[in-house]
């Protein structure tokens, strides 16, 4: 896993720093300096305001007691876009705003909650879906309400 990341970091290093020297050579220093702040600081701003409304929907979705399991997955693609823009470089810029796109989101979070295998054992709540027993009887859901008084024994 770390050779993996390793390579990765490195593959995206070397073509950062090689479309930085073609477009320096291209446009001068100064202005490829001043085109990559631009982008994160327009990328940042992008951001933050469709993460604010990520968290809109997320809470929507919590309200109307729906598992916001899309949300959550694409608030996720939010933080490492946010990361992809602020980086120095053209290329993960242009991979930041391809992630910025809602639709491309929607999709990719789509993807992986398809690929996600869910543990229904993991979502039980509390003690009520776990019997110790297996022939044990919850009751035959029939519920009655009182009130009770506890009388001693002793006279």
């Amino acid at each position: 896993m770390f050779a993996r990341l390793f390579v990765i970091f490195s593959a995206v290093s070397l073509l950062e720093i090689f479309v930085l020297v073609k477009v320096g050579s291209f446009l001068g220093p100064w202005p490829t300096v001043a085109l990559v702040l631009v982008s994160a600081l327009v990328g940042s701003a992008l951001v933050r305001s469709q993460g604010l409304q990520l968290i809109q929907q997320l809470q929507q979705r919590i309200a109307q007691g729906e598992m916001p399991g899309q949300q959550l997955i694409e608030g996720g693609m939010l933080l490492m876009t946010g990361v992809l823009l602020v980086t120095p470089g053209f290329v993960t810029d242009f991979c930041g705003l391809l992630l910025l796109q809602p639709n491309i989101r929607a999709s990719i979070a789509r993807v992986i909650l398809s690929t996600i295998k869910l543990n229904p054992a993991s979502m039980s709540t509390g003690f009520s879906q776990n019997k110790p027993f297996k022939n044990e009887s919850l009751g035959d859901g029939d519920i009655i309400e009182g009130e009770f008084e506890r009388k001693d024994d002793d006279k």
